[in-house]
């Protein structure tokens, strides 16, 4: 298999910007939950449409969108982790503020290599949720097709 790594630099690019925007987002108390859902399981549907609507990407195959939503969730989970792990550490030792309380108390007495293995396992967790909403973007955009023809 022939990896497209232009694509491939796309699908990461645009899985990171909304991690990194979706993290800024989450340290606002109320509407943190809504876009942390929104992370979890939202970015494949996101990053495909906009690729397939300046026709960067053309699904073929259920195993092409479930990849790129695998991708997407991952970058974008990893991206996310970089910026609200560290402000959230700070936000509760420091200043005792915490966006999310329960997220807080336990990264209050986490050290390093317990962060870094919940932030990879939740990454995980995102590309696996995100496949499988890529895999759902691709029924649904095959149906639209399909009725269109």
């Amino acid at each position: 298999m022939d990896i497209n790594w232009v694509l491939l630099r796309q699908i990461s690019v645009l899985s990171l910007f909304f991690g990194l925007l979706l993290a800024v987002i989450t340290l606002v108390p109320y509407i943190g939950t809504l876009s942390f859902i929104f992370l979890i399981c939202f970015i494949a549907p996101l990053v495909i449409w906009i690729l397939v609507k300046y026709n960067c990407l053309s699904l073929t195959s259920i195993k092409d969108s479930v990849i790129v939503g695998a991708i997407a969730g991952f970058v974008a989970y990893m991206g996310f982790s970089v910026i609200y792990v560290p402000v959230s550490v700070v936000l509760m030792k420091f200043f005792h503020l915490a966006a999310n309380y329960g997220v807080g108390l336990m990264l209050q007495n986490a050290n390093f290599f317990l962060l870094v293995v919940i932030s990879m396992f939740l990454g995980v967790l995102g590309a696996t949720v995100n496949a499988f909403t890529g895999f759902l973007t691709f029924c649904v955009m095959d149906m639209i097709n399909s009725i269109h023809k």
